[in-house]
């Protein structure tokens, strides 16, 4: 397992090939911030409307495992479809105070899920 080095340079983690979206590709940026807090930032794209799904849901939630072994939720993706491109693109950026270990996303009904769903739809090596 590689540690994240304590500075402000942002280690960029690709997002593993999905069996569930094989189309889908991107990666996650985590830095540290001048708070001490962990800045991490998802772009894929290429990601399937979350409704046409085999097992549809509502909504792509991005999930991080923190270095204590927890899952945190950090929240929906946002669309970033564009008139002129055909290629689905979706974004998140927010700030924790846990050490992430590993990014994954999943479909969920809820944004508001305490737990992430069964159906993981991209996922990062433990970094």
């Amino acid at each position: 397992m590689i540690g994240l080095p304590l500075t402000s340079c942002a280690k960029k983690i690709p997002f593993l090939n999905s069996s569930v979206v094989p189309a889908a590709k991107g990666f996650t940026t985590v830095k540290i911030d001048s708070n001490k807090n962990f800045v991490v930032k998802i772009n894929v794209s290429d990601l399937a409307a979350v409704e046409r799904l085999q097992t549809a849901k509502l909504t792509y939630v991005a999930w991080m495992e923190t270095d204590q072994g927890n899952m945190e939720n950090l929240g929906q993706l946002k669309s970033l479809t564009s008139f002129f491109s055909k290629r689905h693109k979706a974004s998140l950026e927010t700030v924790t105070p846990y050490k992430p270990t590993k990014v994954f996303i999943t479909s969920e009904s809820d944004i508001n899920v305490q737990y992430p769903g069964t159906q993981i739809v991209l996922t990062t090596n433990p970094f």
